[in-house]
C-alpha cells in the first residue's frame, strides 16, 4: 500500500470513530483519579446499571484508588396503559443496603435523565452518606429533568445513538467495539 493510501485509510477510520479507545481510556483514567481524590480511600459502593454501563464501570472501578464494592441493577422499562392513558413504568430489581455509605451510580449515557433520576431517588431512600452520578456520555440537550452528572467522560450535543464500549447498536451488535461511533443501523 502506498503512503498516500495509508494516510487516506487512517483518515476514514478516524472519522468513523468519534471517541477512540485511547481517548476513552485517558478520560476514564482521569475520572478515576478525580473520584479517588473525592473519596480519599473511603469505601465506595458503586451501583452499575446493566446492560449499558458494564464496560464503562469495569474500566472506571479499576482506576479508583480505594476499596470498591460493586452492585448491579437492571432497569425494567415497560409501557403500560391505565385508565386509557399510556405511560412508561420504570422498575429496578433488588436494591442494595447502602445506609451510611458513599454511593456512586454509574451508567454509560445520561440522556433524558428520567431513568437515572428515578434510580437516584430510590437509592437515596436507603440514606447513603453521599450519592453521586458518573456517566461516560452526557447529552444535556436531551435532558427532560433537572439532573446533572457529578462526573462525566464526554459531553455531546449529538442526537446519535452511540455504539461500542458496551453500548449496542439498534440491531444488538457492537458492544465489543473499543471505541464509540454513531449507530449506522438507524
Amino acid at each position: 500500500m502506498s503512503g498516500r493510501k495509508a494516510v487516506k485509510s487512517r483518515e476514514v477510520k478516524r472519522k468513523a470513530t468519534a471517541f477512540s479507545a485511547g481517548r476513552i481510556a485517558a478520560r476514564v483514567s482521569a475520572l478515576g483519579r478525580e473520584i479517588s481524590r473525592a473519596y480519599q480511600k473511603r469505601r465506595l459502593d458503586v451501583v452499575v446499571t446493566l446492560d449499558r454501563g458494564f464496560v464503562f464501570a469495569a474500566d472506571l472501578v479499576r482506576q479508583i484508588n480505594g476499596p470498591v464494592v460493586c452492585h448491579f441493577v437492571r432497569e425494567d422499562v415497560r409501557d403500560v396503559e391505565q385508565g386509557g392513558r399510556a405511560r412508561r413504568e420504570i422498575a429496578f430489581g433488588s436494591r442494595p443496603e447502602l445506609k451510611g455509605r458513599d454511593v456512586l451510580l454509574v451508567d454509560a449515557v445520561l440522556d433524558s435523565g428520567i431513568t437515572q433520576e428515578f434510580l437516584l431517588r430510590r437509592l437515596g431512600e436507603s440514606h447513603p452518606r453521599s450519592l453521586r452520578l458518573a456517566v461516560l456520555l452526557d447529552k444535556p440537550s436531551r435532558r427532560r429533568v433537572g439532573l446533572e452528572p457529578d462526573y462525566f467522560g464526554f459531553r455531546t450535543a449529538s442526537n446519535h445513538i452511540w455504539v461500542g464500549y458496551g453500548l449496542a447498536a439498534s440491531n444488538g451488535t457492537g458492544r465489543n467495539l473499543r471505541g464509540l461511533s454513531p449507530d449506522k443501523h438507524r
